[in-house]
């Protein structure tokens, strides 16, 4: 068995980590940021919300189980590059398809392993998430470098025109083209009840969304209506749709006042509900404003207290901005929730319309499913809205 190559991950603050090559050969620039999710390796690099990112996982041993097709987030990895501390040599499930290695040469991208990961995350959360550069190909240390401190910035990026679909489609439940694999029944293995008769026409954004986000509306009660990060509050009206759904996406939410501008025409006229940048594009349409972490939250492990009931759930979460609370001083939203870990947002509610939102991923893939019922409080939200009760 041949050596494997040479790869190296240079920061911009001139740091070099130096590994093995896996993956795709290639050379390439992002934010290098980490997440400390034990599984679910697939669903992230395939998780649309980290475009131009390259993602280092602080679970010892990746790839181990492989890859299959029902598992996807999206038709294909989204992440930039992938850093890990072990490859799995071997690849052991009986719903694998693919090893990882092969799945990234796939889809050109590169990776990086035996590097010391313990050392590179500290170093990303003392100093904060930093520009890189990945390459397993040839290249020098120093322009590795400079590759990575030429890269564009984070803050003032649009990735979501990247990432969104690029016009309205039907989400169909059966669709195996769109990778929908059939879900049980709610409740079949939690004890909640089942998918509800009565279907609710949701007219859901896609901002760079996990497929799995479209499954569990559908699992609770909604005819899933997709539309692109373009569409305007004008053409949404045109589709009669009962509510509205906020995805998550990549890039820095101050960026997207296109997005801003749709979701202050919907607010008045529909029950809405958002998740991670779709929480910050509420957080945009009622005045306030957001602002980036130093290393942001990545992981299924995110401890959340709901302020006004006082339960604390254990969440998923992929996301390097906030909403900074100042800003809704005197705003028509209040916070509902905050991090345990740094006390920063984590839900909103608009004081008067039926409209809330949550900086996680409630649909946990991968993660905890604490956030579950959050879809049937807003199956209830928009229930309660028909029948004229709010």
């Amino acid at each position: 068995m041949s050596a494997p190559k040479p790869a190296i991950l240079a920061l911009e603050d001139g740091s070099v980590f130096r590994g093995a090559a896996f993956g795709a050969e290639a050379t390439i620039a992002g934010e290098c940021v980490f997440n400390t999710s034990m599984t679910g390796y697939q669903e992230i690099i395939t998780d649309p919300s980290y475009f131009g990112q390259i993602v280092t996982m602080t679970a010892v041993q990746i790839g181990n189980y492989g890859i299959n097709a029902e598992d996807e987030e999206h038709a294909a990895p989204k992440c930039s590059g992938f850093v890990v501390r072990e490859v799995s040599p071997i690849v052991s499930n009986w719903r694998s398809q693919l090893s990882l290695d092969a799945y990234l040469k796939k889809y050109g991208i590169p990776g990086i392993s035996e590097v010391d990961t313990r050392a590179l995350t500290k170093k990303l959360r003392v100093d904060g998430a930093m520009k890189c550069c990945l390459s397993t190909l040839p290249l020098s240390d120093a322009e590795a470098i400079k590759r990575a401190k030429a890269w564009q910035d984070m803050a003032g990026s649009d990735y979501v025109k990247d990432t969104t679909c690029p016009a309205p489609y039907h989400w169909q439940a059966g669709d195996a083209s769109r990778h929908n694999a059939q879900y049980l029944p709610v409740g079949t293995r939690q004890g909640a009840t089942v998918t509800p008769k009565k279907k609710f026409k949701v007219a859901a954004f896609d901002y760079g969304a996990k497929f799995t986000i479209f499954r569990k509306l559908v699992r609770h009660g909604f005819d899933v209506h997709v539309f692109p990060a373009t569409a305007t509050h004008e053409q949404v009206r045109e589709y009669g749709v009962d509510a509205v759904f906020l995805s998550n996406g990549p890039g820095d939410p101050a960026a997207l006042p296109y997005i801003h501008q749709t979701v202050s025409g919907l607010l008045p006229d529909y029950p809405i509900f958002g998740i991670c940048l779709g929480h910050q594009m509420l957080t945009h349409a009622v005045g306030g404003t957001t602002f980036k972490l130093k290393f942001g939250h990545r992981g299924g492990n995110q401890p959340v207290k709901n302020l006004e009931t006082g339960k604390v759930s254990i969440t998923a979460q992929n996301h390097g901005f906030a909403t900074d609370p100042k800003s809704l001083e005197k705003r028509s939203a209040v916070v509902t929730e905050i991090n345990l870990n740094d006390n920063t947002v984590e839900g909103l509610r608009h004081k008067e319309l039926p409209v809330f939102s949550v900086q996680y991923h409630p649909e946990a893939a991968p993660g905890p499913n604490d956030a579950d019922p959050l879809f049937t409080d807003f199956y209830t939200m928009v229930e309660k809205r028909k029948a004229g009760k709010i």
